[in-house]
């Protein structure tokens, strides 16, 4: 089993470092067209009343969509991603280590088939997060 670091009990991973709360802003400046299309979709509790938030920092990541009372992210990969799967792989297992629940979609996703995303992120938001109990009863991932 792996060894966890030690968090917050709100899960987040070692606090928010000033660094990247500037990159984060930058980040919401600079969206691609699949981040602004499901941007306008979950702003302002538009999707089954949850909160998201955008480019939201979680210790040294920024992550690109996240439901922090879900421990939900949600990432848009666009094709860069195609070759760092070994590091996509590493920072979901430090987010899960940490309860966090991650989805992932294409930007070719989003774009094409919106509603197919909204319905699969609402269906991993409103679903018990094991990994999130897990977490709060102090074990770790």
């Amino acid at each position: 089993m792996r060894q966890r670091s030690r968090g917050t009990p709100n899960g987040r991973i070692g606090g928010r470092p000033a660094a990247s709360i500037p990159s984060a802003r930058l980040l919401r400046q600079t969206m691609t067209p699949a981040e602004r299309a499901l941007w306008e979709e979950l702003r302002g509790r538009r999707l089954d009343g949850l909160k998201f938030r955008r480019q939201y920092p979680l210790g040294q990541f920024i992550t690109d969509f996240a439901c922090p009372e879900r421990r939900l992210i949600v990432e848009v990969d666009g094709s860069v991603h195609d070759d760092q799967a070994e590091q996509d792989a590493a920072r979901t297992e430090i987010f899960e280590d940490y309860g966090w629940r991650v989805i992932r979609f294409t930007n070719a996703e989003v774009l094409r088939d919106l509603g197919t995303v909204l319905e699969r992120i609402a269906a991993a938001a409103l679903t018990p997060n094991p990994l999130s109990q897990r977490w709060e009863r102090g074990v770790g991932g």
